[in-house]
């Protein structure tokens, strides 16, 4: 047996007893995720995934972060590389490289997710080993050919009410519009993630801004008309359903400019002529810029700070971006955040989803802020933090202080689409292990927790997400 029906429920009996129960009443519920990214040409095309190893290994950094750790190359893994050079194409031989080394994954939450989709979806009953790699291969394989293994029928089997993927400006975004003229109903909505736009140290930035001004008719050589095309593409995305923007900036530095100051700041930057300081001075304008848009627009703004991308430079060159090297800063909020707060913050119509990877200013920072600023809201246990344990420090270091309801739910974050069911289910274990035990050291009534299970499951996520 893969899954513990307990796994993750408190030890003591009368705890474990409760959370069961809550747990009965919030695991049926349909699957919000409002921010990850899944490829939207799976929902577009609904073509059968082409082997196990493209659906669980090739594209998910999580898995092979851990197997090049010790020192297994990613070309042995099949994924793809920058400039072509030949990698390992052959599923069966990536999945035997990864059933070699699944003993890696012990007590991470990948191998959770994994044995989670392994059982619920494809009924293997053994752990993943070198013994039956084969067998587990063949065994998926055989179900991703079958027509209830397509995306779609995995979205509905899943129970997924609706899926934000994430695109940038530059995106034409025809697979969700494909998507919307199909006839299906899944609803897949797409999130801005400006980020090539916005940030002047991101790969070809200065093509980047020549195309957005292509795209949208606008004059990106100057400053009111590169923030009109802003205005142009976020229009754009909310017709195919967006709810959200999304911001990945190294800090969460802000600033907010007056006009001529921001004008002449995005002359340099546009001009290549920019230090590293005023670099980050324009992304930390951006923020603010975007905000007020949000203002304008309704469209509810995360921001996750705090990762030193591609810190490995020999995968960066040999793999590009987004392939496990992204490693956590420490990250400073308070003095961050206050230019846009102070211009923006008091504003109840305006929504700021705050993420971190630095869980030491939880408690210190972002919970107190959350606590005062209507427009703030706390995104919860983020990437390396997307565990129990994670997702435990979380409730305790943030409930205190800035309580439940300004926190937005669950969201997964992912590309890995088998993960998404394990993942909610993950959240949902904990979130009910945590209040069984406030209601048994007396600190919440029962009925409430049952209402908090439902909220915290599926209810603040579509609230906050305006969905």
């Amino acid at each position: 047996m893969l899954l513990d029906p307990n796994r993750l429920l408190p030890f003591d009996p009368a705890a474990r007893s409760l959370a069961r129960r809550l747990l009965a009443e919030v695991a049926p519920l349909p699957i919000v995720s409002p921010h990850g990214h899944t490829d939207p040409s799976w929902y577009a095309l609904d073509q059968p995934f082409p082997d196990p190893a493209q659906l669980f290994v090739v594209p998910d950094h999580y898995v092979f972060r851990m197997l090049y750790s010790q020192g297994v190359r990613l070309e042995e893994l099949g994924v793809p590389s920058v400039d072509g050079t030949p990698v390992e194409t052959d599923g069966r031989r990536i999945w035997r490289r990864f059933a070699e080394h699944y003993h890696l994954f012990r007590g991470t939450p990948t191998r959770l997710w994994l044995d989670h989709a392994f059982a619920t979806l494809f009924g293997l009953e053994e752990r993943l080993s070198a013994h039956n790699a084969d067998s587990h291969y063949d065994r998926i394989a055989d179900c991703l050919a079958r027509p209830e293994f397509r995306p779609r029928a995995l979205f509905e089997r899943f129970n997924i009410e609706v899926i934000a993927t994430t695109e940038s400006p530059l995106d034409d975004l025809r697979w969700h519009k494909q998507i919307r003229e199909s006839g299906w109903g899944g609803r897949v909505v797409t999130a801005y993630r400006p980020d090539p736009v916005v940030d002047p140290d991101f790969q070809g930035f200065a093509a980047n801004l020549d195309r957005f001004g292509e795209l949208t008719g606008c004059d990106t050589g100057n400053w009111q008309g590169y923030l009109d095309a802003h205005r142009q593409r976020r229009a754009f995305f909310k017709t195919m359903g967006a709810t959200s923007t999304d911001h990945g900036h190294p800090t969460a530095r802000t600033l907010d400019l007056d006009g001529p100051a921001a004008a002449d700041l995005f002359a340099r930057v546009r001009g290549g002529e920019a230090s590293a300081a005023e670099r980050e001075a324009f992304r930390a304008q951006m923020l603010t810029e975007m905000a007020r848009m949000s203002l304008d627009d309704g469209l509810v703004m995360q921001i996750h700070p705090g990762s030193w991308r591609n810190h490995d430079p020999h995968l960066f060159a040999c793999f590009g971006r987004d392939k496990g090297a992204d490693i956590p800063t420490r990250t400073d909020y308070v003095e961050a955040l206050r230019p846009l707060l102070a211009a923006v913050g008091h504003r109840a119509d305006l929504t700021v989803i705050l993420f971190t990877l630095d869980e030491s200013a939880y408690a210190r920072e972002l919970a107190p802020l959350a606590g005062v600023y209507p427009c703030l809201r706390l995104g919860p246990a983020w990437w390396f933090f997307d565990s129990p344990e994670g997702m435990r420090r979380y409730r305790e270091l943030t409930t205190e202080t800035a309580g439940f309801y300004n926190t937005v739910g669950f969201n997964d974050d992912t590309r890995a689409f088998p993960s998404i069911p394990a993942r909610h289910d993950m959240a949902r274990r904990v979130d009910c292990a945590f209040l069984a035990e406030l209601v048994l050291t007396g600190r919440l009534d029962e009925d409430e927790a049952f209402e908090l299970a439902h909220d915290l499951a599926y209810g603040l996520a579509k609230k906050a997400y305006r969905l």
